[in-house]
């Protein structure tokens, strides 16, 4: 088996696949979750992996290979040490020179993230060129790809989970609300209103940012991933495919390229 880890600055994504011969198949057949804190030691966090597996029915000393996207830099050392202690394995990282022959446009490759990287290139794999890419993350992310399947660039916003935590830690009366879809857009309570705002205010975001891009470059497909994908995009007909494990997909792809 293959374990593809996605770690992200809230939560740390993993995803189990099978491994036929010498090929990686598509299509994790199992995903699990779990919360991003940095403090925790590599002992901690095999301790909650490996119940994962077990829990889950999986046998850990099955796993032939592991692979690791990763935003948090102080966490890719805990994690080589996890996977060398745990899986008796030297873990592969996605970044910049390790991108699965990903092309770069006008853009500092040093600069691009390594979960946008998997993004883009399971994008270009299972999409074609012409698409940009949204991740509904910590951070909401556009990330654009023109028709010869080269990275060009994007947007990056603040997530709607770090809009809502800053509203509440900066005022001394508003509370902290839970993302979700308000029944209308006029609220009659302080946490309703809130929501309408978090809500509808990052429709219009998303459907404004799309619309500058399109006007920019020419575009076939819109692709959504991340926690709240699924949430977001049912007001957004722009976006005609939401893919929630387009990370680990990457992550599978680029490994398989190296």
């Amino acid at each position: 088996m293959f374990l593809a880890i996605d770690i992200g600055n809230t939560n740390i994504t993993l995803g189990l696949f099978d491994v036929k011969g010498k090929k990686i198949l598509s299509g994790a057949k199992k995903v699990w979750r779990m919360s991003t804190i940095k403090g925790q030691t590599s002992d901690e966090y095999a301790t909650m992996l490996m119940d994962m597996f077990y829990y889950s029915g999986f046998d850990a000393k099955k796993v032939e290979q592991v692979a690791i996207a990763s935003v948090v830099p102080s966490l890719n050392r805990v994690f080589t040490e996890l996977v060398e202690d745990y899986f008796h394995k030297k873990a592969f990282f996605v970044n910049h020179i390790n991108s699965g022959g990903l092309k770069f446009g006008n853009v500092n490759p040093k600069e691009a993230g390594a979960d946008r990287i998997a993004d883009v290139v399971a994008a270009v794999a299972l999409y074609g060129g012409g698409c940009i890419i949204i991740d509904f993350g910590t951070a909401t992310t556009f990330d654009c790809v023109d028709l010869q399947g080269k990275y060009v660039g994007g947007a990056i916003a603040p997530g709607p989970a770090i809009s809502a935590q800053s509203l509440s830690l900066k005022t001394a009366q508003l509370p902290q609300v839970e993302m979700k879809k308000p029944a209308k857009a006029v609220g009659t309570s302080t946490v309703e209103c809130i929501q309408s705002g978090l809500y509808f205010g990052y429709i219009g975001l998303i459907k404004e940012i799309i619309a500058r891009i399109k006007k920019e470059m020419k575009i076939k497909n819109i692709i959504s991933t991340g926690g709240l994908a699924g949430l977001m995009t049912e007001e957004i007909k722009e976006i005609k495919i939401n893919a929630p494990d387009l990370t680990l997909e990457g992550i599978r792809i680029i490994f398989e390229r190296h």
